[in-house]
């Protein structure tokens, strides 16, 4: 199946993405940079190992993320497969941390789409308020934009209130022009969110792939007056990485966008680093790990 491609200047992007990245960001601006990024921190635990204990002890980290810095906002949400939504929505009831699910036969989708389906009703039973799902990418890749729309379009039918974020798995996709494409298969679908990356693949959240889904975004919003939110998730491992996404977001879509209810960054290892980043802003020296508890 034949389709037309925009056309993505790669050597722009890249350098671009570069250029944003190369800024300097000094001691009170950073300090407002780690408190913003931790705010938009989906913190995240999917391991087949995962216990109930470790999902609120997560949920604990969340609300609190440092009992010694109060300044330290908690972070947007808890990311759990379906099964912990319950115990994580009981620990987090009344603090404003949100439950988020995996579905749709996370991380690889190779599952039917009643199986899709029913594990997001699974998940907004059970409490779920935001979905975060995978695209098709063996339908994408065969060039069957109609199947992979319509399944976006039947999981966010299931999401009821639920919010959705469409994960594109953008290591899988072999070009930026395919990452565009996909983006706006999806707005166009009724995403809530456009996200990078499972994690589980071998890259995701790369600064050329998050300015070319802003830049999506940006499109879109200017041309239908949706506004639909990014989540960075898949490598951003750093402090200086998760502000690098920040300023990235900031020149291309403005400060209006650098809320939680518009982005997000998905991980499980940046939280400590942000917090030893920041202890280091105000004493002079880095926190260290065993200062913070472990996810």
């Amino acid at each position: 199946m034949s389709r037309r491609l925009a056309h993505v200047d790669r050597v722009g992007i890249e350098e671009r993405a570069a250029a944003l990245g190369a800024r300097s960001i000094k001691t009170t601006a950073k300090q407002q940079g780690i408190r913003l990024a931790v705010s938009m921190l989906d913190l995240t635990t999917l391991e087949g190992a995962d216990t109930a204990g470790k999902v609120r002890q997560l949920c604990a980290k969340a609300v609190c993320p440092a009992p010694t810095m109060p300044e330290i906002p908690s972070v947007a949400a808890i990311c759990v497969y379906s099964a912990m939504v319950a115990v994580a929505r009981a620990a987090l009831a009344g603090t404003g941390v949100a439950t988020a699910s995996v579905a749709t036969g996370f991380p690889a989708g190779q599952v039917s789409l009643e199986a899709k389906l029913r594990d997001t009703e699974d998940a907004v039973a059970a409490g779920a308020e935001e979905i975060d799902m995978v695209i098709s990418r063996e339908a994408f890749l065969a060039g069957d934009d109609a199947r992979v729309m319509r399944e976006i379009e039947r999981i966010k039918e299931a999401c009821g209130d639920a919010h959705l974020k469409v994960i594109l798995e953008t290591a899988e996709l072999g070009s930026y022009e395919h990452v565009r494409h996909a983006s706006m298969l999806a707005m166009e679908a009724g995403a809530d969110f456009i996200k990078t990356s499972t994690g589980k693949a071998s890259a995701g959240a790369t600064p050329g792939v998050c300015l070319v889904m802003l830049e999506a975004i940006r499109d879109h919003a200017w041309r239908t007056g949706r506004i639909v939110g990014f989540k960075a998730a898949g490598g951003v491992s750093t402090s200086k990485a998760a502000l690098h996404r920040l300023v990235l977001v900031k020149e291309t879509l403005g400060d209006e966008w650098l809320t939680p209810e518009r982005l997000r960054i998905g991980a499980s290892s940046v939280l400590n680093d942000l917090l030893m980043q920041y202890a280091k802003t105000q004493d002079g020296r880095y926190g260290r790990g065993e200062d913070f508890s472990i996810e």
